[in-house]
């Protein structure tokens, strides 16, 4: 049903044909002549607060270039940067008042042979090293507890015709999942069950009592 809605939505399949094209030619710069494919066009992938329309474009890397170059071609990807790319990431650089750190940007690794798998943080959660626990005993006594600072980051696309709000219930739904972990976290030391967030970014948790 919703998957439905979502491929039947014409603001949100506009927004993804313009990403496809976007990636294929980021792909394309690196490819050889033909190789570059659309192996799956808009479908639906499900996670546990969100839904996502996904496409998979493949491409041979050409025979002098190496994987660095093929990352060096597609990072930032359309789906953070906007379109035109070099443009878009000027306005992001101009209006964005908080960098974005990892959030957007690769994670993965690279094989002694070269073969690279990158991944796309399109929602990160950072805990800062200056505020953590010290020891396990502080985890059994609350008050020698320090407290967790989360920092989550989320995004929506943005594009002319986008609703405020809309956007912003987007970002929202794409934090809840780790504000779920984190209070999943946190009933393990404490004796109740944690709250059901239904959807929406709660008050910032802490773990001190």
């Amino acid at each position: 049903m919703l998957e439905c809605m979502m491929l039947k939505d014409e603001r949100q399949c506009a927004k993804h044909v313009m990403l496809v094209d976007l990636g294929r030619n980021d792909v394309r710069k690196v490819s050889k002549s033909s190789s570059v494919k659309v192996e799956k066009l808009m479908t639906v992938e499900r996670y546990s607060h969100a839904m996502h329309i996904s496409s998979t474009i493949t491409g041979e890397l050409l025979d002098h270039l190496t994987c660095w170059d093929a990352l060096h071609a597609t990072l930032p990807v359309g789906t953070v940067s906007g379109a035109p790319k070099v443009k878009a990431m000027e306005l992001i650089d101009r209006f964005e008042v908080t960098r974005r750190g990892p959030y957007s940007g690769g994670f993965g690794g690279i094989s002694f042979t070269g073969d690279m798998e990158i991944a796309l943080a399109l929602g990160t959660m950072i805990f800062s090293t200056g505020a953590r626990y010290d020891t396990i005993y502080s985890y059994k006594h609350a008050n020698k507890r320090q407290e967790w600072i989360a920092h989550i980051q989320a995004g929506a696309g943005i594009v002319a015709d986008s609703d405020p709000h809309e956007e912003q219930i987007e970002c929202q739904r794409k934090a809840a999942g780790f504000v779920r972990a984190i209070e999943l976290a946190e009933s393990a030391f404490v004796n109740e069950q944690p709250a059901k967030i239904n959807n929406a970014l709660p008050v910032r948790p802490s773990v001190s009592q």
